[in-house]
């Protein structure tokens, strides 16, 4: 049974005749009828009978109808609770990322949120596949996730709210042969020592499409996850590595510079991904807009001294 065939059934007890409650739901006597026969397709027991030129409801139907009145009630307070929902301020919206997202984001967010009448946030950090990350969306409300440029887009399944295009920097120890350089080609990282991430995590892909451009295979000697970790190496030892222009903060390694690609300008797009439906509530979006200021933040250039 449908909601729009009750509801007729309803209105004509109430209404007394189908032109009456055409009248009333704005649509046709014939589209009224069609519903009612519909209804009665579905029902054992004769719902409506002609008495005169009108048509009228049985007992059954009447039963029916009455029925009909509480499925309204149940659905008018689903609605009121899913309109209280999306605009109630108070809540947790649960929130994941990245490591080096999460490393940025994560105490701006609080700071921001940290005042009556926000959401609370639930916070997670991910280590994952770039494929994995729309998954995440099946128990966060928000996903930071990063795509290296030039792979496939996210899944239609999820909402995609881009947050911010970082590049992708060479880091290096200040006494390296590179520092000298403004700009590095693929071509002066031949015979170079890697730190790279784990096979499958998108990075590894942008330093064999350098090492390509270069024309020789990259050297990977270790393979690191973690930024912090692998600046640590980097600054220990004469190896290279790929690192973000915004989201590592390089203040603990002062030996360490970074610089750009040249020709090649590797990235990566932080977006956030989220289920269509999750993006309706007020707090989700409040969120959301927190997260778009404190990224736009990341891009701007310090303030003079």
């Amino acid at each position: 049974m449908e909601l729009g065939q009750l509801r007729a059934l309803r209105e004509l007890g109430d209404r007394g005749s189908i032109a009456a409650v055409a009248a009333a739901l704005h649509v046709t006597p014939s589209s009224v009828s069609q519903q009612l026969s519909a209804l009665q397709r579905r029902s054992a027991a004769p719902l409506t009978f002609k008495d005169g030129r009108r048509t009228a409801l049985t007992d059954a139907g009447r039963a029916l109808a009455l029925a009909a009145v509480d499925v309204e009630v149940a659905l008018e307070r689903a609605e009121q609770a899913v309109a209280q929902f999306q605009s109630e301020p108070q809540g947790a919206v649960a929130v994941a990322a990245f490591h080096s997202a999460a490393l940025a984001l994560f105490g701006p967010l609080l700071a921001t949120l940290n005042a009556p009448g926000q959401p609370g946030v639930a916070l997670s950090d991910f280590d994952v596949a770039q494929e994995s990350f729309p998954a995440l969306t099946q128990d966060h409300d928000l996903v930071i996730a990063h795509r290296l440029t030039g792979s496939p887009p996210w899944p239609g399944s999820v909402r995609v709210e881009p947050l911010l295009f970082e590049p992708l920097d060479l880091v290096v120890r200040k006494d390296h042969r590179l520092a000298a350089k403004d700009s590095v080609g693929p071509e002066d990282l031949r015979g170079e020592a890697w730190v790279a991430v784990h096979q499958g995590f998108p990075l590894e892909n942008a330093i064999e499409q350098i090492a390509g451009i270069g024309g020789a295979e990259a050297r990977i000697v270790h393979r690191i996850n973690e930024f912090f970790v692998a600046a640590a190496v980097v600054a220990a030892s004469d190896c290279i590595a790929l690192m973000p222009r915004y989201t590592t903060d390089m203040h603990h390694h002062p030996n360490l510079v970074l610089r750009p690609i040249s020709r090649l300008g590797p990235g990566r797009h932080i977006d956030c991904l989220a289920r269509p439906e999750t993006l309706e509530r007020s707090i989700v979006k409040t969120v959301l807009a927190q997260l778009r200021a404190i990224t736009a933040n990341l891009t701007s250039p310090p303030p003079s001294s």
